[in-house]
C-alpha cells in the first residue's frame, strides 16, 4: 500500500491543498494526517486518500503524536528541503 504510515504527502484537495502532511493512521478510503499545523499548517483530521499525492519520503512515525512528528520533521531535514517555514 503506497499510503502507509509515515508516509510524506501533498494535500491536492480541499482548504489545505498544496501544504504537507503526514499520513499518521492508514487506511483503504481514508488516512489519518498531521502536519502538523504549526509546521504545515494542516491540522489532524481524516483525508480521503484520493486527496492525497504520495511523495517519496518517508518518516518513521511510531506513535504518532503531533509532538513526535514535529521532532521528526526537524531531525530529517525536510523543513528546509521541502522550503517550510516552521510557525
Amino acid at each position: 500500500m503506497i499510503f502507509e504510515k509515515g508516509r510524506v504527502c501533498m494535500k491536492i484537495a480541499g482548504r489545505e491543498s498544496g501544504k504537507y502532511c503526514v499520513i499518521v493512521e492508514e487506511g483503504i478510503e481514508f488516512a489519518t494526517v498531521t502536519g502538523p499545523k504549526g509546521v504545515t499548517g494542516v491540522k489532524r483530521r481524516k483525508c480521503n486518500t484520493n486527496h492525497l499525492e504520495p511523495l517519496q519520503e518517508k518518516l518513521n512515525v511510531d506513535g504518532g503524536s503531533d509532538e513526535e512528528v514535529v521532532q521528526l520533521w526537524e531531525s530529517s531535514g525536510l523543513v528546509e528541503k521541502l522550503g517550510m517555514k516552521k510557525k
